[in-house]
């Protein structure tokens, strides 16, 4: 902003000293509205619930449960209609409570301003701040609005999550030339979201809510269309399928049956009973059970899924791009080695917490036996603006709390306040030795920051810390092998050799000095920062995860490629990668200034072997993106800033950060991780390669066994026989046989294979990799061992028609609860354990004892025309129906060779 000071609060009629009045900050408030960002036109409960039955397949049932209703068919009317109200439930409540989580998390992070109101200072909400407040601003503050800063104390603030720029900006108070200056360049100005990591501010509110930069982004965001996902594209042409199949053999059926003499309302009945069973009603509330259990499995794993069907499209994911700090990485910068007096010394223990070994080629080092270390780390926690913050856990399970620690201030001090903890040298300690007189602030310029302490006998020390090559030009000495001696040339290149090859692993280095102070009180760093006695250097790293490397060897023998994405140096994006085993041999590593010289068609060219890229802006990310999927790719993207939006919407699966993500970002997302964890998504496609995997077992399982109903009754009009099944037997097959197992195989345990093949190709037909054979086979045996049942029962016995009709159906039943064990494993029936899957074996011993019901409780009997069996009967029943499996294991053993080779590839 070009304007001066006085410009900025004349304009906003504001006196600094004072602020706004309570009445002026209500009357603007009524003016502007709420600080807060426009979450677009959010659904009320009842139309959430309204939009679940807008699905083609419901509105297909809704429509058969008309046309049931008409005929008289009042059970299979009221049975349809129960079936989608408990369809419409279950959608409407997962989707309901993934918006509650997903406004529990706004609630949290929703920021508190410390802003002055009739000239005195109180923390109110962020969303009552107006423009013309004055705000303060200290180091671990959330920017709060849109801020013109009137006084910048070394403030720096972290604005990655709009700019992309992960380094801390220098913030000043001082007007800028006029014209348009860029969003990074804005010195004088604060944004909302945005973290003030250092040094304090002052600052007048010009924008809030929607008006900030953050706001015209999210506007931007709600614009954008979200895309259909496969399932819900699949299942649309599933039902457009089966509704043309449905009416067409209907007709063939009812036609052939009258021209072969049958009465004309009998095969009308039959005709509606067959279309209903051809329409596998069961299958939008299966695939919502599947759906929303396989959810429900994710939240315990950390992840919230935001829309039901988005679960699914993970499992065609063939390349993750990840973010590394906070997702790959732990996002806590962690002293891993120390080079001190001589001798490099490694630090253990990880994150925060204070606890870790000192040591050198493998011994332990006690800190207080080497005075080099010692001092090193002395100055580490004194020179330093950092807080060590430790946080009481709540209790768990076992009642114990677990404790956790933060850092509040720059990410850099904290991990010197770790490693001093550690030795037990922690402020609290310090501070009662020494006392802090006067602070030269760090500076980009100077790339050093000092500060001049006394103890308690007055005697004084500067103590220094800052970018080695620099700080190492300011020292005349150096403390080595436990004596001060002259900074030799030779020893000067002992520790620049040192700090290359401590850079060389990632690490990110600082040096340190100290100075004894017998003089009158420096006026100036220029005076205070020379002649000082080098002590060492300090290499720290924000760690890979733990958990990270063992997920992207779990996603490469998955098919799925991983791909880091960083605004880090290229030095520590490729030690990372290398790390966890994302670069690999061969594996080209791009900068951000390399991706820009590229034109679409070199890049395109180079995109497949690529596998990090580093120093780059989020808006790479989009271009990223969208090469990958010209590529063909199934792209996860993950992003936690505002500018990563548009990138998460673009993807096929956008996948925004719980903890440290903007709002806005997860506004765009389909997948939110509440512990920014890589391995969560890892997780996330496996149960998303489960759940499909299921829902093409119960569509195979319902439509052989509709296919077998279908053709039992057109096999037996083709042969001019008589009804093998009346309508109510069709009807209570369509709607208790197929229902139960099938939504038992909706919770079937994922295969052991299911992490080991290549991720499916997002435009394959629901039919493929044999399940449509599958379908056709199967169901085909079915029919005809059951129409071979129904005519032997008949042959034996003509007059008693309702004899063979049982027999018919038994054989029916009990050739499709066989079929159903065939359907959990695309080798055979015997490749897997049935007791495995307990909720099956219960559906199916109750579709049989329902069967045994029907056949033998006198009341049933008359209603579905049956009538018991006898050992005779029932040895036929069980011949018939066990049948068809072993006829299709012959098949398939003979057939699998051929089919092989034409097979529909997963990718």
């Amino acid at each position: 902003m070009g304007w001066d000071i006085d410009q900025v609060t004349s304009h906003f009629k504001v006196d600094p000293a004072k602020g706004l009045k309570e009445a002026d900050a209500d009357q603007r408030r009524r003016k502007t509205g709420p600080n807060q960002l426009a979450e677009g036109a959010k659904l009320s409960p009842v139309a959430l619930l309204l939009n679940q039955f807008k699905d083609f397949m419901v509105l297909v049932l809704l429509a058969a449960t008309l046309v049931s209703g008409l005929l008289g068919e009042y059970t299979d009317a009221v049975a349809i209609m129960a079936i989608v109200i408990l369809n419409a439930i279950l959608g409407f409540v997962q989707e309901f409570r993934a918006e509650k989580s997903l406004s529990a998390l706004k609630k949290l992070s929703a920021p508190m301003a410390r802003v002055k109101r009739d000239g005195m200072w109180v923390r109110i909400p962020a969303v009552e701040l107006v423009p013309g407040d004055i705000v303060s601003l200290e180091s671990g503050d959330r920017v709060p609005a849109d801020v013109r800063l009137i006084q910048a104390e070394n403030l720096y603030i972290e604005e990655s999550a709009l700019t992309g720029e992960s380094v801390p900006v220098n913030k000043m108070h001082h007007s800028l030339p006029g014209g348009e200056i860029p969003l990074g360049d804005q010195k004088n100005m604060a944004f909302l979201g945005t973290m003030a990591v250092r040094g304090t501010g002052i600052g007048l509110v010009v924008h809030t809510g929607m008006e900030t930069e953050m706001g015209r982004i999210a506007h931007l965001i709600q614009s954008t269309e979200a895309m259909q996902t496969p399932l819900q594209y699949r299942l649309e042409q599933l039902g457009k399928i089966l509704i043309v199949v449905a009416l067409f053999l209907t007709a063939l059926v009812v036609v052939t049956g009258i021209l072969h003499g049958h009465d004309s309302y009998k095969m009308f009945l039959a005709g509606v009973s067959l279309a209903v069973a051809a329409i596998p009603e069961g299958l939008p509330a299966i695939v919502t059970i599947a759906l929303a259990l396989g959810v429900q499995r994710m939240i315990k794993r950390r992840a919230i899924i935001r829309k039901l069907p988005s679960v699914e499209t993970l499992g065609c994911a063939s390349v993750i791009c990840s973010d590394k700090t906070g997702t790959l990485t732990q996002n806590k910068m962690t002293v891993t080695h120390i080079w001190a007096g001589g001798r490099r010394l490694t630090v253990g223990g990880s994150g925060y917490q204070p606890k870790g070994e000192f040591e050198y080629e493998g011994q332990k080092v006690k800190v207080q036996r080497d005075p080099a270390l010692k001092q090193l780390l002395e100055i580490a926690v004194m020179c330093n603006n950092a807080v060590l913050v430790r946080d009481e856990g709540k209790e768990g399970l076992l009642r114990r709390k677990q404790e956790s620690w933060r850092i509040d201030g720059d990410p850099t001090e904290g991990a010197l306040l770790v490693a001093g903890a550690k030795a037990g040298l922690t402020n609290n300690v310090l501070e009662g030795a020494w006392q802090r007189v006067k602070e030269f602030p760090f500076d980009s310029e100077r790339k050093m920051m000092s500060v001049l302490v006394k103890d308690r006998q007055g005697e004084r020390k500067l103590l220094t810390k800052g970018a080695p090559d620099v700080l190492l030009q300011k020292c005349t000495h150096i403390l080595y092998q436990g004596r001060k001696v002259p900074l030799t040339q030779s020893l000067r290149n002992q520790v620049s050799q040192v700090n290359e090859e401590l850079a060389a692993m990632a690490l990110r280095n600082l040096a340190f000095a100290f100075r004894d102070w017998n003089g009158a009180e420096p006026s100036s760093e220029l005076s205070a920062e020379r002649g000082l006695v080098f002590i060492g250097l300090a290499g720290m790293i924000d760690p890979p995860r733990e958990e990270v490397k063992e997920a992207i060897r779990t996603c490469r023998k998955a098919g799925i490629k991983t791909v880091m994405i960083t605004g880090d140096h290229q030095t520590t994006a490729v030690a990372i990668a290398r790390q966890l085993g994302i670069l690999t041999p061969g594996g080209i590593t791009v900068n951000g200034s390399e991706l820009q010289q590229m034109n679409d068609s070199q890049f395109e060219q180079q995109v497949q072997d690529i596998q990090v890229y580093a120093r780059v802006s989020p808006e790479h990310k989009l271009r990223i993106v969208k090469a990958l999927q010209k590529e063909g790719h199934v792209v996860a993207m993950t992003g936690d800033g505002v500018n990563d939006a548009p990138a998460i919407k673009a993807s096929d699966i956008g996948i925004a950060m719980g903890i440290t993500g903007t709002d806005v970002s997860k506004e765009a997302s389909s997948l939110i991780l509440a512990d920014d964890n890589f391995a969560t998504i890892v997780s996330a496609i496996e149960e998303g390669r489960s759940i499909y995997d299921n829902i093409r077992k119960f569509i195979s399982y319902l439509l052989a066994s509709n296919v077998g109903e279908i053709l039992v009754m057109f096999l037996a009009m083709l042969a001019g026989l008589p009804l093998p099944l009346v309508p109510i037997q069709i009807l209570w097959v369509n709607l208790v046989t197929d229902g139960l197992p099938a939504m038992a195989l909706g919770v079937d345990p994922a295969e052991e294979d299911t992490m080991n093949r290549p991720p499916r190709n997002s435009r394959e037909s629901i039919f493929a990799r044999g399940v449509g054979w599958k379908i056709v086979s199967r169901g085909l045996l079915i029919g005809i061992c059951t129409l071979g049942a129904f005519w032997l029962a008949y042959s034996e016995m003509p007059e008693d028609l309702v004899r063979a009709q049982t027999v018919a159906f038994a054989t029916l039943v009990l050739a499709q609860l066989v079929y159903v064990f065939d359907c959990r494993s695309d080798q055979s029936v015997f490749h897997r354990n049935p007791l495995s899957n307990m909720a099956l074996v219960l559906a199916v011993f109750s579709s049989a004892a329902l069967l045994l019901a029907v056949m033998y409780y006198p009341p049933l009997q008359p209603i579905f025309h049956t009538t018991a069996l006898g050992t005779r009967e029932w040895a036929l029943v069980i011949s018939a129906s066990t049948l068809p499996i072993l006829l299709a294991g012959a098949v398939d053993m003979i057939m699998r060779p051929i089919r092989r080779p034409v097979q529909d590839p997963s990718h």
